[in-house]
């Protein structure tokens, strides 16, 4: 997965950037390199630095936004492929490159009956983009089933091998995306996924679904009862549009726009008075998150007055989903400017910050 390269690498000019992405806004990069091995990688951040000139690491653009004034530097879409497998007594490790694509990789896994990762499904963008988020979905995690992330160092362009323990991993959080933010361009993934697999359906919601269609209890392990829940999770995912379909327009967005607040007790006591001082009656609604408590953003985000289908000029909320922002033809300075009124609308009136979730990338 690290092989070398097997021709000079090229730089092209002017690349438009929104059809690279998900949500498909930004203009255009100064200079563009589609890197299919470490060493085009390797060439690239030294063309950047001869230039002397900013670097943006592109993968499959669903966690994107870039100005509409484009990216005046060089960047570097991860295009890598490879996947290996290796058998072990109850479990096998699978290692993916960088540039896989993460649902694919899935449907590969749940080929042969590996089991960890099938909650994830559905999920656009690369393997190699799910440890610097810690992606998540229904109960699962990818740090979960990580072993470990090989990476280079964009300093010293040595690979480096980080264990799970060393990742940082946390709540949609990693060193890759903290600590080391841009100091790494992640190459490879390994997982170890288990043999049989049985899913642990943990979100409430999936459980529901599932019990309504479909007897997990008759499933044999493995493949069949993996590609049920992969499947529920699929169809519960595009009924809210975070599937990507160009034939909804509500997919045209980055997925939740916003992370779920995690709050102490004394925190969440004073948004739940603050609800009810401006005439709430129900109890806001929480999930268990170690001894704090978590808030879903998407309540925040409706009870602050921004409801499903909430338009404003060429971008809005999602019909389907109130995490989801969405490009109706709009810009990408329309978009950010919506995410902000929202910020402050949700602060102003519970006092909780939400966190962004996509990464702004600034021309």
């Amino acid at each position: 997965m690290s092989s070398s390269a097997q021709h000079t690498l090229r730089i092209q000019s002017d690349v438009l950037l929104s059809d690279l992405t998900t949500i498909h806004l930004g203009g255009r990069a100064r200079y563009f390199a589609a890197c299919r091995a470490i060493d085009d990688i390797r060439e690239a951040l030294a063309f950047a630095r001869e230039k002397s000139i900013r670097v943006c690491v592109l993968g499959g653009g669903s966690n994107v936004i870039f100005a509409d004034e484009g990216f005046d530097g060089l960047v570097i879409h991860i295009e890598t492929s490879g996947v290996a497998v290796q058998d072990d007594e109850d479990a096998t490790m699978i290692s993916a490159a960088a540039g896989e694509g993460w649902d694919p990789f899935i449907e590969r896994c749940i080929e042969k009956g590996l089991g960890g990762i099938e909650c994830l499904s559905g999920i656009p963008g690369l393997v190699g983009a799910t440890p610097i988020q810690n992606v998540g979905a229904y109960g699962q995690e990818v740090c979960d089933t990580i072993v470990s992330v090989r990476a280079l160092d964009r300093e010293t362009l040595d690979v480096v091998e980080f264990p799970n323990r060393d990742c940082g991993f946390g709540y949609r959080q990693s060193r890759f995306k903290s600590t080391d933010a841009d100091r790494f361009v992640i190459s490879d993934v390994k997982f170890r996924l288990r043999k049989h697999g049985r899913p642990e359906i943990r979100y409430p919601e999936l459980q529901r679904f599932i019990a309504s269609t479909a007897d997990l209890n008759s499933l044999p392990d493995g493949e069949p009862i993996l590609r049920a829940a992969r499947e529920a999770v699929i169809t519960l995912r595009r009924r809210k549009s975070m599937v990507i379909d160009p034939r909804d327009p509500n997919s045209r967005s980055v997925g939740s726009f916003f992370m779920n607040p995690v709050l102490t007790k004394e925190q969440f006591a004073e948004v739940q008075t603050r609800w009810e001082n401006a005439g709430g009656t129900a109890t806001v609604p929480t999930f268990p998150s170690g001894e704090r408590i978590k808030i879903p953003a998407a309540w925040l985000v409706e009870n602050a007055g921004f409801h499903k289908g909430y338009r404003r000029g060429g971008v809005g909320v999602s019909l389907n989903h109130s995490l989801a922002l969405v490009n109706f033809g709009g810009t990408a300075r329309e978009l950010i400017n919506l995410a902000g009124q929202i910020q402050r609308t949700v602060y102003k009136k519970f006092g909780v910050e939400l966190q962004r979730e996509p990464v702004i990338v600034p021309a």
